[in-house]
């Protein structure tokens, strides 16, 4: 049978897999090679519904990881599987069955590069002779038991003290500060989570999930969370996790003597009596050491200018504008000030009629905005909430001698906000579920209402409605930094006024360019002013070819100021290699501070140094002395950053005025310090978009030039790092957010320049936005 469930009794199969069959290692899986008689082994993380071709053949796909390499960067591969064989294993497999995949063909994985797995995928079908064997344990008989697996993997945890980037790892901590989920773009999920553990590291997590259940269950700060395959890189000399392929999480409350209960979706996980011991240890240290707010706040003890989290029950909700949404709550408490009732149709209501009027006196109204919208519709009415970071404001309306207190969930994520679903088992629901059953309803209902209105009428006062949401707008989504002083000018004024002008202007982004954001990404010379194409990778490694004709020459080896090692490959090319290392005071540092020179390297060698080493220069080797090579090369590479040199304004010095900066007390080997003694000019990466800005009055195109101030993101930095390129694309997304209404866009605040370009046939005026940042909300 291609498809078979073997049976384990004590610890061992049943039926023995047949003798020709020799495990074969994930990571030594190349295309190429013969793969006959060689079987694959892991656990099941992930699967596809089954699906059909467009050749009507059945089509199958699941992610499988090697338990035996569960600490190495690829640990995952993808399965493809077809015909009669996928409807078989779509029917038995399911996340943790530990399997076996025989006779399979091997081929490049296209999406490599998208899910972080191994750069091939396996086909396996009937056709082809291919066998699949799904370990179980006796008593299995259907697809909808819980999954078995046959030994449960030892994990090992790493401290975040010892967490060393480009590693994936599993891991346990304490949360010191969480965002709830928020849709990020298209249809993926995004929770923002910092941990600590007792080695006093500090680690924050940005998980992505196309499924919002499988992202970790964490309602408030000292939760205790369990994670498994996080991948771990570096920025800004900060670690920082992001989910890899197979991550999975396990959430506990961590309040000492509380119950030790998982939260999580999955079915399947291991949980040992090490992890007990784990969970209790923690939550003991987080105890004494980690600054735990108390319970929510109560709606009765809430003031006016707070920000706080509540726990409550959902009993109405209605669509208010494009931007913003309402949600009716209450918590068995009565606010002890009077409170904004939100304008809205009687028939745009949604709540039962006569809960809504029994409850009259003890809702709030909390208007949400912009990103929490979408989750705000999808909220089910009669459910458990908890709203992190709500706002109360004190307003009165026009012509109202009393104030009242308004409830606001701003925009974007920043302090944690966002609303978060709580189920019906968990302890601070139950308590709250049991408070309100013993609410008496009868007293509430003698005070002052407006019944008639929540119950059969239509509110006249739309206009006092918009009034208020203008009054009470979401901030900007961008922040000046600078000449507050100025007031607002509209952009049809600015379009009929000479240059160069600055103003100040508050409008929407109707759109940009270039759409795709690594565009924008270009070199620029602050000396001459151009701009350039940032060169690929490509580029490079023919640079790296071209020098390796001229070999290392030795009588350049093993100066005062440096030490060279040279070196003959061993394939068919026997390629020579000359690494020069620059000491101090006469001796050789530690790699982390130790700049290198590479003769006859290729590019993937270069980038293999770059990851332990400060500094690495490429040069090759003249009768006299060590050079630079060709300007089209980086002069410099520095963790993943590429230095460039201009051309048309560099004068390459010679590589032994580096000795200079070896001989400083204490070498700091800063790109631009390297630059001037070498004689480079260097070129800066930066940002160049066009955004085009409407305001009602008028649009006109202003160009960003920009560093990294504008978005908080090294223009020299992103086009290396995926997590930096995520948090940009979702920036512009909250910036610009695709498929809305230019009424329901977003307001930017910004300063601009007016300024003249002349030529000898044409004179044009160009605006460029500058002293300008987006806020922390949407960062």
């Amino acid at each position: 049978m291609p498809v078979q469930l073997l049976k384990i009794i004590k610890g061992k199969s049943e039926t023995p897999l047949p003798s020709h069959l020799l495990k074969e290692d994930l990571k030594h899986l190349q295309e190429g090679f013969d793969h006959t008689n060689k079987y694959l082994q892991g656990i099941i993380t992930h699967f596809y519904s089954l699906t059909k071709l467009g050749d009507g053949t059945d089509f199958f796909k699941v992610v499988l990881q090697d338990l035996d390499n569960l600490c190495s960067q690829i640990n995952s591969i993808n399965i493809l599987i077809y015909g009669k064989m996928a409807q078989d294993c779509a029917k038995v497999i399911r996340n943790g069955d530990t399997v076996i995949v025989a006779g399979f063909k091997l081929a490049k994985s296209p999406t490599a590069k998208e899910d972080g797995r191994h750069g091939c995928h396996l086909e396996v079908s009937e056709e082809a002779g291919s066998a699949i064997y799904i370990y179980t344990k006796p008593g299995r008989k259907a697809a909808s038991e819980p999954a078995s697996v046959s030994v449960a993997p030892k994990y090992v945890y790493t401290p975040l003290n010892h967490l060393k980037d480009g590693t994936i790892v599993n891991l346990y901590g304490v949360v010191k500060f969480f965002k709830p989920p928020y849709i990020s773009k298209g249809t993926d999920y995004c929770s923002v989570v910092t941990l600590v553990d007792p080695s006093n590291v500090k680690l924050t997590c940005t998980l992505f999930s196309g499924n919002l259940d499988s992202l970790p269950k964490i309602y408030k700060v000292g939760d205790i969370v369990r994670f498994h395959r996080v991948k771990i890189s570096e920025y800004n000399g900060q670690m920082q996790g992001i989910t890899s392929g197979g991550f999975a999480s396990l959430t506990f409350d961590g309040t000492v003597g509380a119950p030790v209960i998982p939260r999580t979706s999955s079915k399947v996980y291991t949980f040992m009596d090490e992890d007990q011991k784990t969970i209790e240890e923690l939550r003991v240290w987080a105890a004494s050491n980690l600054s735990i707010s108390g319970p929510a706040a109560k709606l009765s003890d809430v003031q006016p200018m707070l920000f706080f989290d509540l726990t409550c029950q959902l009993v109405g909700k209605a669509k208010v504008d494009g931007s913003s949404f309402l949600l009716k709550v209450w918590d068995g408490t009565k606010c002890s000030y009077p409170t904004w009732k939100v304008p809205v149709e009687a028939r745009d209501l949604e709540g039962e009629k006569v809960v809504l009027h029994q409850l009259r006196n003890l809702t709030v109204d909390i208007l949400v905005y912009d990103n929490h919208v979408q989750l705000a519709k999808s909220l089910k009415i009669g459910s458990f909430l908890r709203i992190y970071s709500i706002h109360s404001k004190q307003a009165s309306a026009d012509g109202e001698e009393v104030s009242k207190i308004e409830f606001h969930l701003h925009g974007g994520t920043c302090y944690g906000r966002g609303i978060g679903v709580l189920p019906e088992s968990n302890p601070d629901v139950k308590e709250l579920k049991a408070f309100l059953e013993s609410v008496d309803l009868t007293g509430s209902q003698n005070m002052e209402s407006m019944s008639s209105l929540e119950l059969d009428g239509t509110f006249n006062n739309v206009t006092d409605l918009e009034s208020h949401l203008q009054r009470c707008q979401q901030l900007s989504v961008t922040v000046l930094t600078d000449h507050q002083d100025l007031n607002n000018t509209e952009l049809k004024t600015i379009l009929n006024s000479t240059a160069p002008q600055q103003y100040r202007i508050r409008a929407k982004l109707r759109t940009y360019k270039p759409q795709k954001l690594c565009q924008s990404v270009k070199l620029h010379c602050s000396k001459c002013n151009s701009l350039l194409e940032v060169p690929d990778g490509d580029d490079f490694d023919l640079i790296l070819q071209g020098s390796r004709v001229t070999a290392p020459n030795p009588e350049l080896h093993n100066t005062s100021w440096y030490d060279s090692v040279m070196w003959t490959t061993q394939d068919q090319k026997q390629r020579k290699i000359a690494i020069h290392f620059v000491k101090h005071d006469e001796m050789l540092q530690q790699p982390e501070d130790t700049l290198l020179m590479i003769e006859g390297g290729t590019l993937k060698e270069v980038w293999k140094l770059t990851k332990r080493f400060k500094c690495v220069i490429p040069v090759r080797s003249t009768e006299e002395d060590l050079e630079l090579l060709d300007l089209s090369a980086p002069f410099l590479l520095q963790g993943n950053i590429k230095y460039y040199g201009c051309k048309q304004c560099s004068t390459p010095k010679p590589i032994k005025n580096l000795s200079s900066i070896a001989a400083e007390q204490r070498p700091s080997w800063e790109p631009t310090e390297i630059a001037q003694v070498l004689g480079i000019e260097p070129l800066q990466y930066v940002f160049i978009m066009k955004f085009t800005l409407v305001d009602g009055t008028g649009a006109l195109n202003a160009y960003l030039f920009d560093y990294e101030k504008f978005f908080h993101i090294p223009a020299s930095e992103i086009l290396t790092n995926n997590f930096l390129q995520q948090k940009m694309e979702m920036t512009m997304n909250t910036l610009c957010p695709p498929g809305r209404k230019l009424d329901d866009l977003p307001w930017l605040e910004c300063f601009i320049r007016s300024y003249n370009v002349r030529d000898a046939t044409k004179h044009q005026v160009y605006y460029q936005i500058f002293d300008t940042t987006v806020a922390e909300d949407v960062v």
